[in-house]
């Protein structure tokens, strides 16, 4: 989001196919809130939101909000395919039927609301954004990616 609001590159490792589980925060808090009152102690509950999506689907689905709600001059020129780190995992997948069975917790909010969402909460705060993208975080974005 921050680099696309500051006409920034983009940086994607690889083909950018790589597959994570989005879940969004308001579901993956309530799961946390039921396991911490209704779980068993000692047993483990995957917490799992049945959205895998290409990390490269995310960063073209952020282009393609700010496009056409903030600022049209971005778009998908600013994606840079950078190295892939060592041993990346291509997938990383989670099994969340225990919590369901157990505790009858299923996220309620679809990818496609939360993502809307979690954007929009971005652009209505931007001095937090500001606040994380300054400093020592600052000095170690540069250092990673500095001219990539």
């Amino acid at each position: 989001m921050n680099n696309t609001l500051n006409h920034k590159n983009l940086p994607v490792y690889g083909d950018g196919m790589q597959v994570r589980d989005w879940l969004y925060v308001d579901d993956h808090c309530k799961a946390m809130d039921m396991v911490v009152r209704d779980g068993v102690p000692g047993e483990v509950y995957n917490v799992g939101g049945h959205n895998e999506r290409p990390n490269i689907f995310i960063v073209k689905t952020i282009i393609n909000y700010i496009k056409e709600n903030v600022d049209d001059t971005v778009g998908e020129h600013m994606i840079t395919y950078v190295t892939d780190r060592k041993g990346h995992d291509r997938r990383y997948g989670i099994d969340p039927q225990k919590i369901k069975d157990a505790l009858g917790w299923y996220p309620e909010t679809p990818f496609e609301v939360g993502i809307v969402k979690t954007m929009q909460w971005y652009l209505d705060n931007k001095e937090w954004v500001e606040n994380v993208t300054s400093g020592a975080y600052q000095q170690y974005y540069e250092k990673m990616y500095a001219g990539k």
